[in-house]
């Protein structure tokens, strides 16, 4: 066989593998996508069930890249804490190396890819001709006859290659030699996106004879470290959120790459001690196994130490002071699910800025904080854009509801910016007028209610607090106008001075109003989830 057709056969290997890692992943995904979200969010209550959780995802998904995105989502829209994701991330680790273990137990040892053919043709027959269930176990196992039909090419190719070029051309087994192939095994994985693909292989050239185990194994180590870089890039315009997992991602998987290296010879040496002559004999069973157990020490590891790591990350992506709309994660959109829990949060935090920037207005300073209102501004048309790229199906009736509470909530806030942009001198009026000056610390107190109990998720107590505030403004404001006539009318007040005072009891009336419906949408949103 020629050097092209080699060449060609073992790329036609790898391709075939991929495109049917692809097929089976979408199946998987579209099998249980859902479910195992649900699982994620139902069992991952602590690092260690994070884990757990992951690294079951990952093995049904086969897919590390939609655990992770998964998990990625959950922090940044609110529904795990940091920390537990970090153990979906480390266990997710684990999850991907059933592929090894499927290309080592069957795709070699049964050799099965003819007998797959037909399960390819029920599978598309099943894609092409049903809908739903079906026809995703159909495109699942059609993914999986491709996989084994490239690997038995991957595997022809190998054994071919092996007469052009053969690993024994590095230098003597060395800490450089196991570097380079480290690094050789990064630069596999990024340009096949596929760490899989990358362990599939080696294994193959490591059953072929074309390496010996300790290459195989610097290899993986590279391919498992590789997978980090797509995860960073990912990160790339993302929220805090996406850009603190992405970097834990990289960090994490450095520190089991590391170590990884300094266990390759400890690893065979306890092979040779335990079955002489196996680790030749059954190499690629060594390999997964070796690939597994370093994954699983780093898990044991670093689980335990979770809260440390978790404080590296944050000192690394610290959180800008000021920035608005952080959990707006683009990434979040092709689940509106997660895309809504991230609009729900996005507008608590704009709301809690507003109330503290008009607590800072009324009391003159002296309490609260005053907002950037220009930021602000650009932050809600944010959301306003993020909101409007929320596409919802049949099958999302049930967030139907929360959609337009949240569009509500948006509405509101965008006019209480309005009152704090356009009449903060209003504002400075009804804190300087004696006769509103009970009003003024009514509306302050009020304020540091509703946002402290708006911090401790104490949604009916928003509510509650911001419509009593609504209901006393709205209750004196006939009252305080009548005594303003009655003042200009007596000559006690001008008429600019008369307008002044109108014009304030006024805004703290639009205010409250405001605070009022913001406060009843959010129940109504978090009345949809269950939440309350």
């Amino acid at each position: 066989m020629s050097t092209t057709a080699i060449v060609i056969q073992v790329m036609g290997g790898l391709g075939l593998f991929l495109i049917g890692m692809i097929i089976m992943t979408d199946g998987l995904h579209s099998l249980a996508g859902n479910t195992i979200r649900q699982w994620l969010m139902r069992f991952t209550h602590s690092p260690a069930s994070g884990a757990a959780t992951g690294a079951i995802s990952t093995a049904i998904l086969q897919s590390s890249s939609a655990t992770t995105v998964a998990a990625v989502g959950f922090v940044g829209t609110g529904i795990l804490s940091f920390p537990a994701a970090l153990g979906i991330i480390f266990g997710a680790n684990i999850g991907t190396t059933i592929t090894g273990w499927l290309v080592a137990l069957v795709g070699f040892k049964l050799q099965i890819a003819t007998l797959l053919l037909p399960v390819i043709f029920i599978g598309a027959v099943l894609k092409l001709f049903t809908r739903g269930t079906a026809a995703a176990i159909g495109y699942a196992l059609a993914g999986l006859g491709v996989i084994f039909i490239g690997i038995n090419t991957l595997q022809a190719g190998m054994s071919s290659l092996e007469t052009l070029f053969s690993f024994n051309n590095l230098p003597a087994d060395s800490w450089l030699t196991r570097i380079q192939l480290v690094f050789l095994g990064i630069i596999f994985t990024l340009v096949t996106q596929s760490s899989s693909a990358g362990v599939a292989s080696a294994l193959t050239a490591l059953f072929t004879g074309l390496i010996n185990f300790e290459q195989a194994a610097a290899l993986v180590i590279g391919m498992d470290i590789g997978t980090t870089v797509t995860a960073y890039f990912a990160t790339i315009g993302g929220s805090i959120g996406a850009k603190r997992t992405g970097y834990s991602h990289v960090i994490y998987n450095l520190f089991t790459g590391f170590g990884a290296l300094l266990l390759i010879t400890p690893y065979s040496k306890l092979w040779e001690a335990v079955a002489p002559g196996q680790l030749i004999e059954n190499a690629e069973i060594a390999l997964v196994g070796f690939h597994t157990s370093f994954n699983f020490l780093g898990v044991v590891i670093a689980v335990p130490l979770t809260h440390h790591f978790e404080r590296l990350i944050v000192r690394l992506v610290p959180e800008k002071q000021g920035s608005y709309g952080q959990m707006l994660d683009p990434s979040l959109l092709s689940q509106p699910e997660l895309a809504l829990n991230a609009s729900l949060l996005a507008t608590q935090a704009d709301f809690s800025a507003l109330l503290q920037h008009t607590e800072h207005l009324l009391s003159n300073g002296l309490t609260g904080v005053r907002m950037d209102v220009k930021q602000m501004q650009k932050t809600l048309d944010k959301t306003q854009d993020y909101i409007d790229n929320i596409h919802l199906t049949p099958q999302d009736e049930a967030q139907w509801p929360r959609l337009i509470a949240i569009i509500h909530v948006l509405d509101h806030l965008q006019r209480l910016h309005e009152r704090c942009e356009e009449d903060e001198d209003r504002a400075v009026t009804a804190r300087d007028i004696e006769t509103l000056l009970p009003y003024s610390r009514l509306t302050v107190e009020s304020l540091q209610a509703v946002d402290q109990y708006l911090k401790n998720h104490e949604w009916l107590l928003v509510a509650a607090q911001a419509n009593k505030l609504h209901h006393d403004i709205h209750s004196v404001h006939e009252g305080f106008r009548e005594d303003v006539m009655k003042s200009l009318a007596q000559g006690d007040i001008d008429m600019t001075q008369a307008t002044d005072h109108l014009e304030a009891i006024r805004w703290l009336r639009r205010v409250s109003r405001h605070l009022d419906r913001i406060s009843y949408h959010l129940v109504e949103a978090y009345t949809v989830t269950g939440n309350l």
